[in-house]
């Protein structure tokens, strides 16, 4: 088993400029409150470079950097971010978890595991496996660190030593790749920290002089369980990388979501549609990197308290066919909240998308390309919006006697030169031939609505046509074929009588006489 680690030291940092880029390269904290004593919880490098620490306060801060930008740390974007590091790693491998939540330093770090075994097939090396999926994070706005080992816990060791070494370095991304056999040696020099104990613990192994992994793994078990307690000895299989760890799972869920959480309340659709283009850019992302597009979206707007009728308000809007396209997703959210203003300003904002997996074509080498099948569905599902629904697919026979009686069925692109659906036959009677002679073939033309005539008959046999198609004289009459269904009910029995004719002016074609309404039909021209 391989398993990659990809780690971002500074998530509550890199979620706030994905939400707003345009704070890349000031100098920027994030803090836990608007108050001045809140402290900072991240800081991008130039605010690093003005000599403010982590876990200072905002006013500690402001006073060594006239020119810092201090925004609150949201856990809607942090939230959005961390499922973000997901789809980066399922874009790569189909077996994927999210780390969970650290404490002490790397308390802001956010980590992600993947499986990494197999991917000889994808990528010549692990070295370059390792560095698109730290590109593909970087293009997602979370440059982190990648190392690869035999475990999780060695993987997250790796990555958090790369992640304090890039620090020290000013490196934006590394990688790290730790061959099968050298996890021990690796882990020795750490320091203890890096294992995230406990308080109390690291605190009683700091007064055992215990300060690196090294230094752990020299004192016996025995002696340390029985005066620490089992909690060390989870502590020395991380170090060993001997911790007994289940299989990373295989997420199925494809419904993506983003958020954010306004400073101020939002009354205008104008303003709102800026930050709609934000949220809405940002899921397109991550819908890219999966290979999905959205087929419904779900609103949720969190209301001001201050308005008497405050509280949340959530909407689905749908989509006529699944789509990246920003701007069509924007124009349906503008259009669903112009006819259904929201009761209060708005606070906070959610959107949750399904994605499902875009239709690929298989191409064929001798057959010119056909469509693009996602084009051809948004094709057939703005043509169904205009028709109604159920009233655009493909046509295929229904199981009845009834003539001309059909069924549609969804639509689906068959292989150039074959037909969609087989040709159709009549199940009930015998199937009118047209006359024709042996050197000609003749196609029928379906008249839709039939042609109302008047016939003239002579002993039960048609002799002379009057029509909007033709009028003349009866040469030749085959016929009739009868078909007869559901006498049972009123409304839908049928009795019909086909002639195939040919009239003095060359014209043939198929005349249907109809018994319950009593008249004459053109139903069909051969040509």
């Amino acid at each position: 088993m391989r398993i990659a680690c990809l780690l971002v030291p500074d998530l509550p940092l890199r979620a706030e400029l994905r939400a707003h880029p345009e704070l890349a390269g000031t100098p920027l904290v994030v803090s836990s409150g608007p108050e001045a004593r809140a402290e900072v919880v991240a800081r991008s490098p130039e605010a690093a470079a003005a000599g403010i620490q982590l876990r200072c306060s905002i006013a500690q801060a402001r006073s060594m950097c006239s020119e810092l930008r201090s925004v609150k740390a949201s856990p809607a974007l942090e939230r959005a971010a961390r499922e973000t590091l997901l789809d980066v790693a399922l874009s790569l491998s189909p077996r994927a978890a999210l780390a969970p939540r650290a404490a002490g330093v790397f308390a802001s770090a956010g980590a992600v595991f993947l499986d990494a075994s197999g991917i000889r097939s994808l990528f010549p090396s692990e070295a370059g496996f390792a560095a698109a999926l730290g590109a593909r994070a970087e293009k997602l706005g979370l440059p982190g660190v990648v190392a690869m080992a035999c475990s999780r816990s060695v993987a997250q060791l790796a990555a958090r030593q790369l992640a304090l070494a890039a620090q020290l370095q000013r490196q934006e991304a590394v990688t790290c790749i730790l061959p099968p056999g050298s996890e021990a040696d690796f882990l020795a020099p750490l320091p203890i920290d890096l294992l995230d104990p406990g308080d109390e613990l690291a605190q009683t192994l700091t007064r055992f002089g215990v300060h690196s992994v090294s230094d752990l793994l020299r004192l016996p078990r025995r002696g340390l369980a029985q005066r620490l307690g089992p909690e060390v000895l989870e502590l020395i299989a991380r170090a060993r990388g001997e911790e007994n760890e289940p299989p990373l799972p295989q997420p199925h869920a494809t419904d993506l979501e983003e958020a954010i959480d306004l400073e101020y309340p939002i009354e205008q659709l104008e303003p709102l549609s800026f930050v709609l283009r934000g949220l809405l850019s940002r899921l397109g992302e991550r819908l890219a990197v999966r290979g999905l597009a959205c087929a419904s979206l779900d609103l949720g707007l969190d209301l001001s308290g201050r308005a008497a009728d405050g509280g949340h308000d959530a909407r689905r809007i749908g989509t006529a066919a699944p789509t990246r396209d920003i701007r069509v997703l924007l124009r349906l959210i503008c259009l669903d909240l112009e006819q259904n203003p929201p009761r209060a300003p708005i606070e906070g904002l959610s959107l949750r998308a399904l994605g499902l997996p875009l239709r690929s074509d298989q191409l064929d080498l001798f057959r010119p390309r056909g469509p693009d099948p996602v084009a051809l569905d948004q094709a057939l599902a703005e043509l169904e919006s205009l028709c109604g629904a159920g009233q655009v697919g493909a046509p295929a026979t229904s199981d009845d006697h009834r003539p001309n009686l059909f069924r549609l069925e969804p639509f689906s692109r068959s292989p150039a030169g074959h037909s969609n659906t087989p040709p159709r036959t009549r199940s009930g009677g015998s199937a009118p031939q047209a006359a024709h002679s042996p050197s000609s073939r003749l196609a029928v033309r379906a008249l839709r609505p039939p042609v109302r005539a008047e016939v003239r008959l002579c002993g039960g046999h048609p002799t002379s046509i009057r029509s909007a198609v033709t009028s003349g004289r009866i040469l030749h009459a085959a016929g009739p074929w009868r078909t007869t269904g559901r006498w049972w009910s009123e409304e839908e029995r049928f009795a019909l009588d086909h002639y195939d004719i040919q009239v003095s002016d060359g014209t043939i074609l198929r005349l249907c006489f109809d018994w319950v309404r009593r008249d004459w039909q053109i139903d069909a021209i051969y040509d």
